[in-house]
């Protein structure tokens, strides 16, 4: 059986590209979109990509060499999965109509429909809605990524899939409309979440920590960190593409975006200094791994 699944497989897909109908393309000029803030936003959607496999050598770096590749799979693999799944309900999910401030409606953009031409989001009027689709779709693909640090080299790759699906549907979504859709109902409380501080990191946040209570300690004798250079690397990704996290998260070219830059990058490179000298007031020689992990943090904590 095993041998003619990727067979079914393929004969599902064409199958559903016979069922469902093409989408739609709405030809007709939007005057609210602004020429300016669509590039900013392209150029935004791309940065935040690049943060995941940043975030894949972030980590890769810091595991047994036995386990680097590995490691690394398990943040771009987030890349694969959740832009399909995001494509075919989980926008609809995150930003649909909304049902009871919970959950958006899967049907309200599935398969991508009324996404083309003129569309955009009610808060972000001057760029088309699918420019904001894919914007966020790259705040879904990171999200489960920042969560696999907490248990690297201790999890299967078959288990992580279905954590990956599971946390995508039933974690990230919910959360993110409740937060970010009009109608959501931390929203309407008065929430505010601009770049994904709760939405992102909170979420990513909690789960990594029960991740690390239910799973068994990593034997931290035999732990020896397989590239340094990765882990540099990847800091070098991480903090690139946050200019695009947080300043791209103004939706637009504006006075918002540029303070929303200046202020992560301020704070990145303080908290790398921080641990610089708390290294040095306890005697110790400042280390690159210290650097990295201390500019991070401060990418992360200075995120709203």
């Amino acid at each position: 059986m095993k041998r003619y699944f990727p067979f079914i497989i393929i004969l599902v897909i064409l199958a559903l590209t016979f069922i469902f109908p093409s989408v739609e393309f709405d030809k007709t000029a939007n005057p609210n979109f602004n020429t300016g803030d669509i590039a900013w936003m392209l150029m935004s959607t791309a940065l935040v990509l690049i943060m995941t496999p940043g975030l894949a050598f972030f980590y890769g770096g810091m595991v047994n060499k036995k386990n680097v590749i590995s490691t690394m799979l398990q943040s771009i693999v987030c890349m694969v999965i959740i832009t399909v799944m995001w494509g075919i309900f989980g926008f609809s999910l995150a930003f649909g109509d909304s049902i009871g401030g919970v959950i958006g409606n899967p049907g309200t953009y599935f398969m991508m429909k009324g996404m083309l031409g003129n569309a955009s989001w009610k808060l972000a009027p001057t760029i088309p809605l699918l420019l904001f689709a894919m914007y966020q779709l790259k705040f879904a693909i990171i999200t489960p990524a920042l969560i696999t640090g907490a248990f690297a080299e201790r999890i299967r790759f078959n288990s992580y899939i279905i954590f990956l699906v599971l946390f995508s549907i039933f974690i990230f979504s919910p959360l993110a409309h409740a937060t970010w859709h009009p109608d959501g109902i931390l929203a309407k409380l008065g929430v505010l979440d601009f770049a994904g501080g709760t939405v992102v990191h909170m979420s990513a946040g909690w789960a990594a920590l029960a991740s690390a209570l239910f799973l068994k300690r990593r034997n931290e004798a035999n732990h020896s960190p397989a590239r340094i250079t990765y882990v540099m690397i990847g800091t070098g990704l991480l903090w690139f593409g946050w200019f695009g996290f947080n300043a791209g998260s103004a939706f637009g070219a504006n006075h918002l975006a540029v303070t929303a830059l200046a202020t992560s990058t301020t704070a990145s490179a303080a908290a790398g200094i921080t641990w610089i000298f708390f290294d040095m007031l306890r005697g110790r020689k400042p280390s690159a791994m210290g650097t990295c992990i201390g500019a991070g943090v401060g990418l992360g904590a200075i995120t709203p």
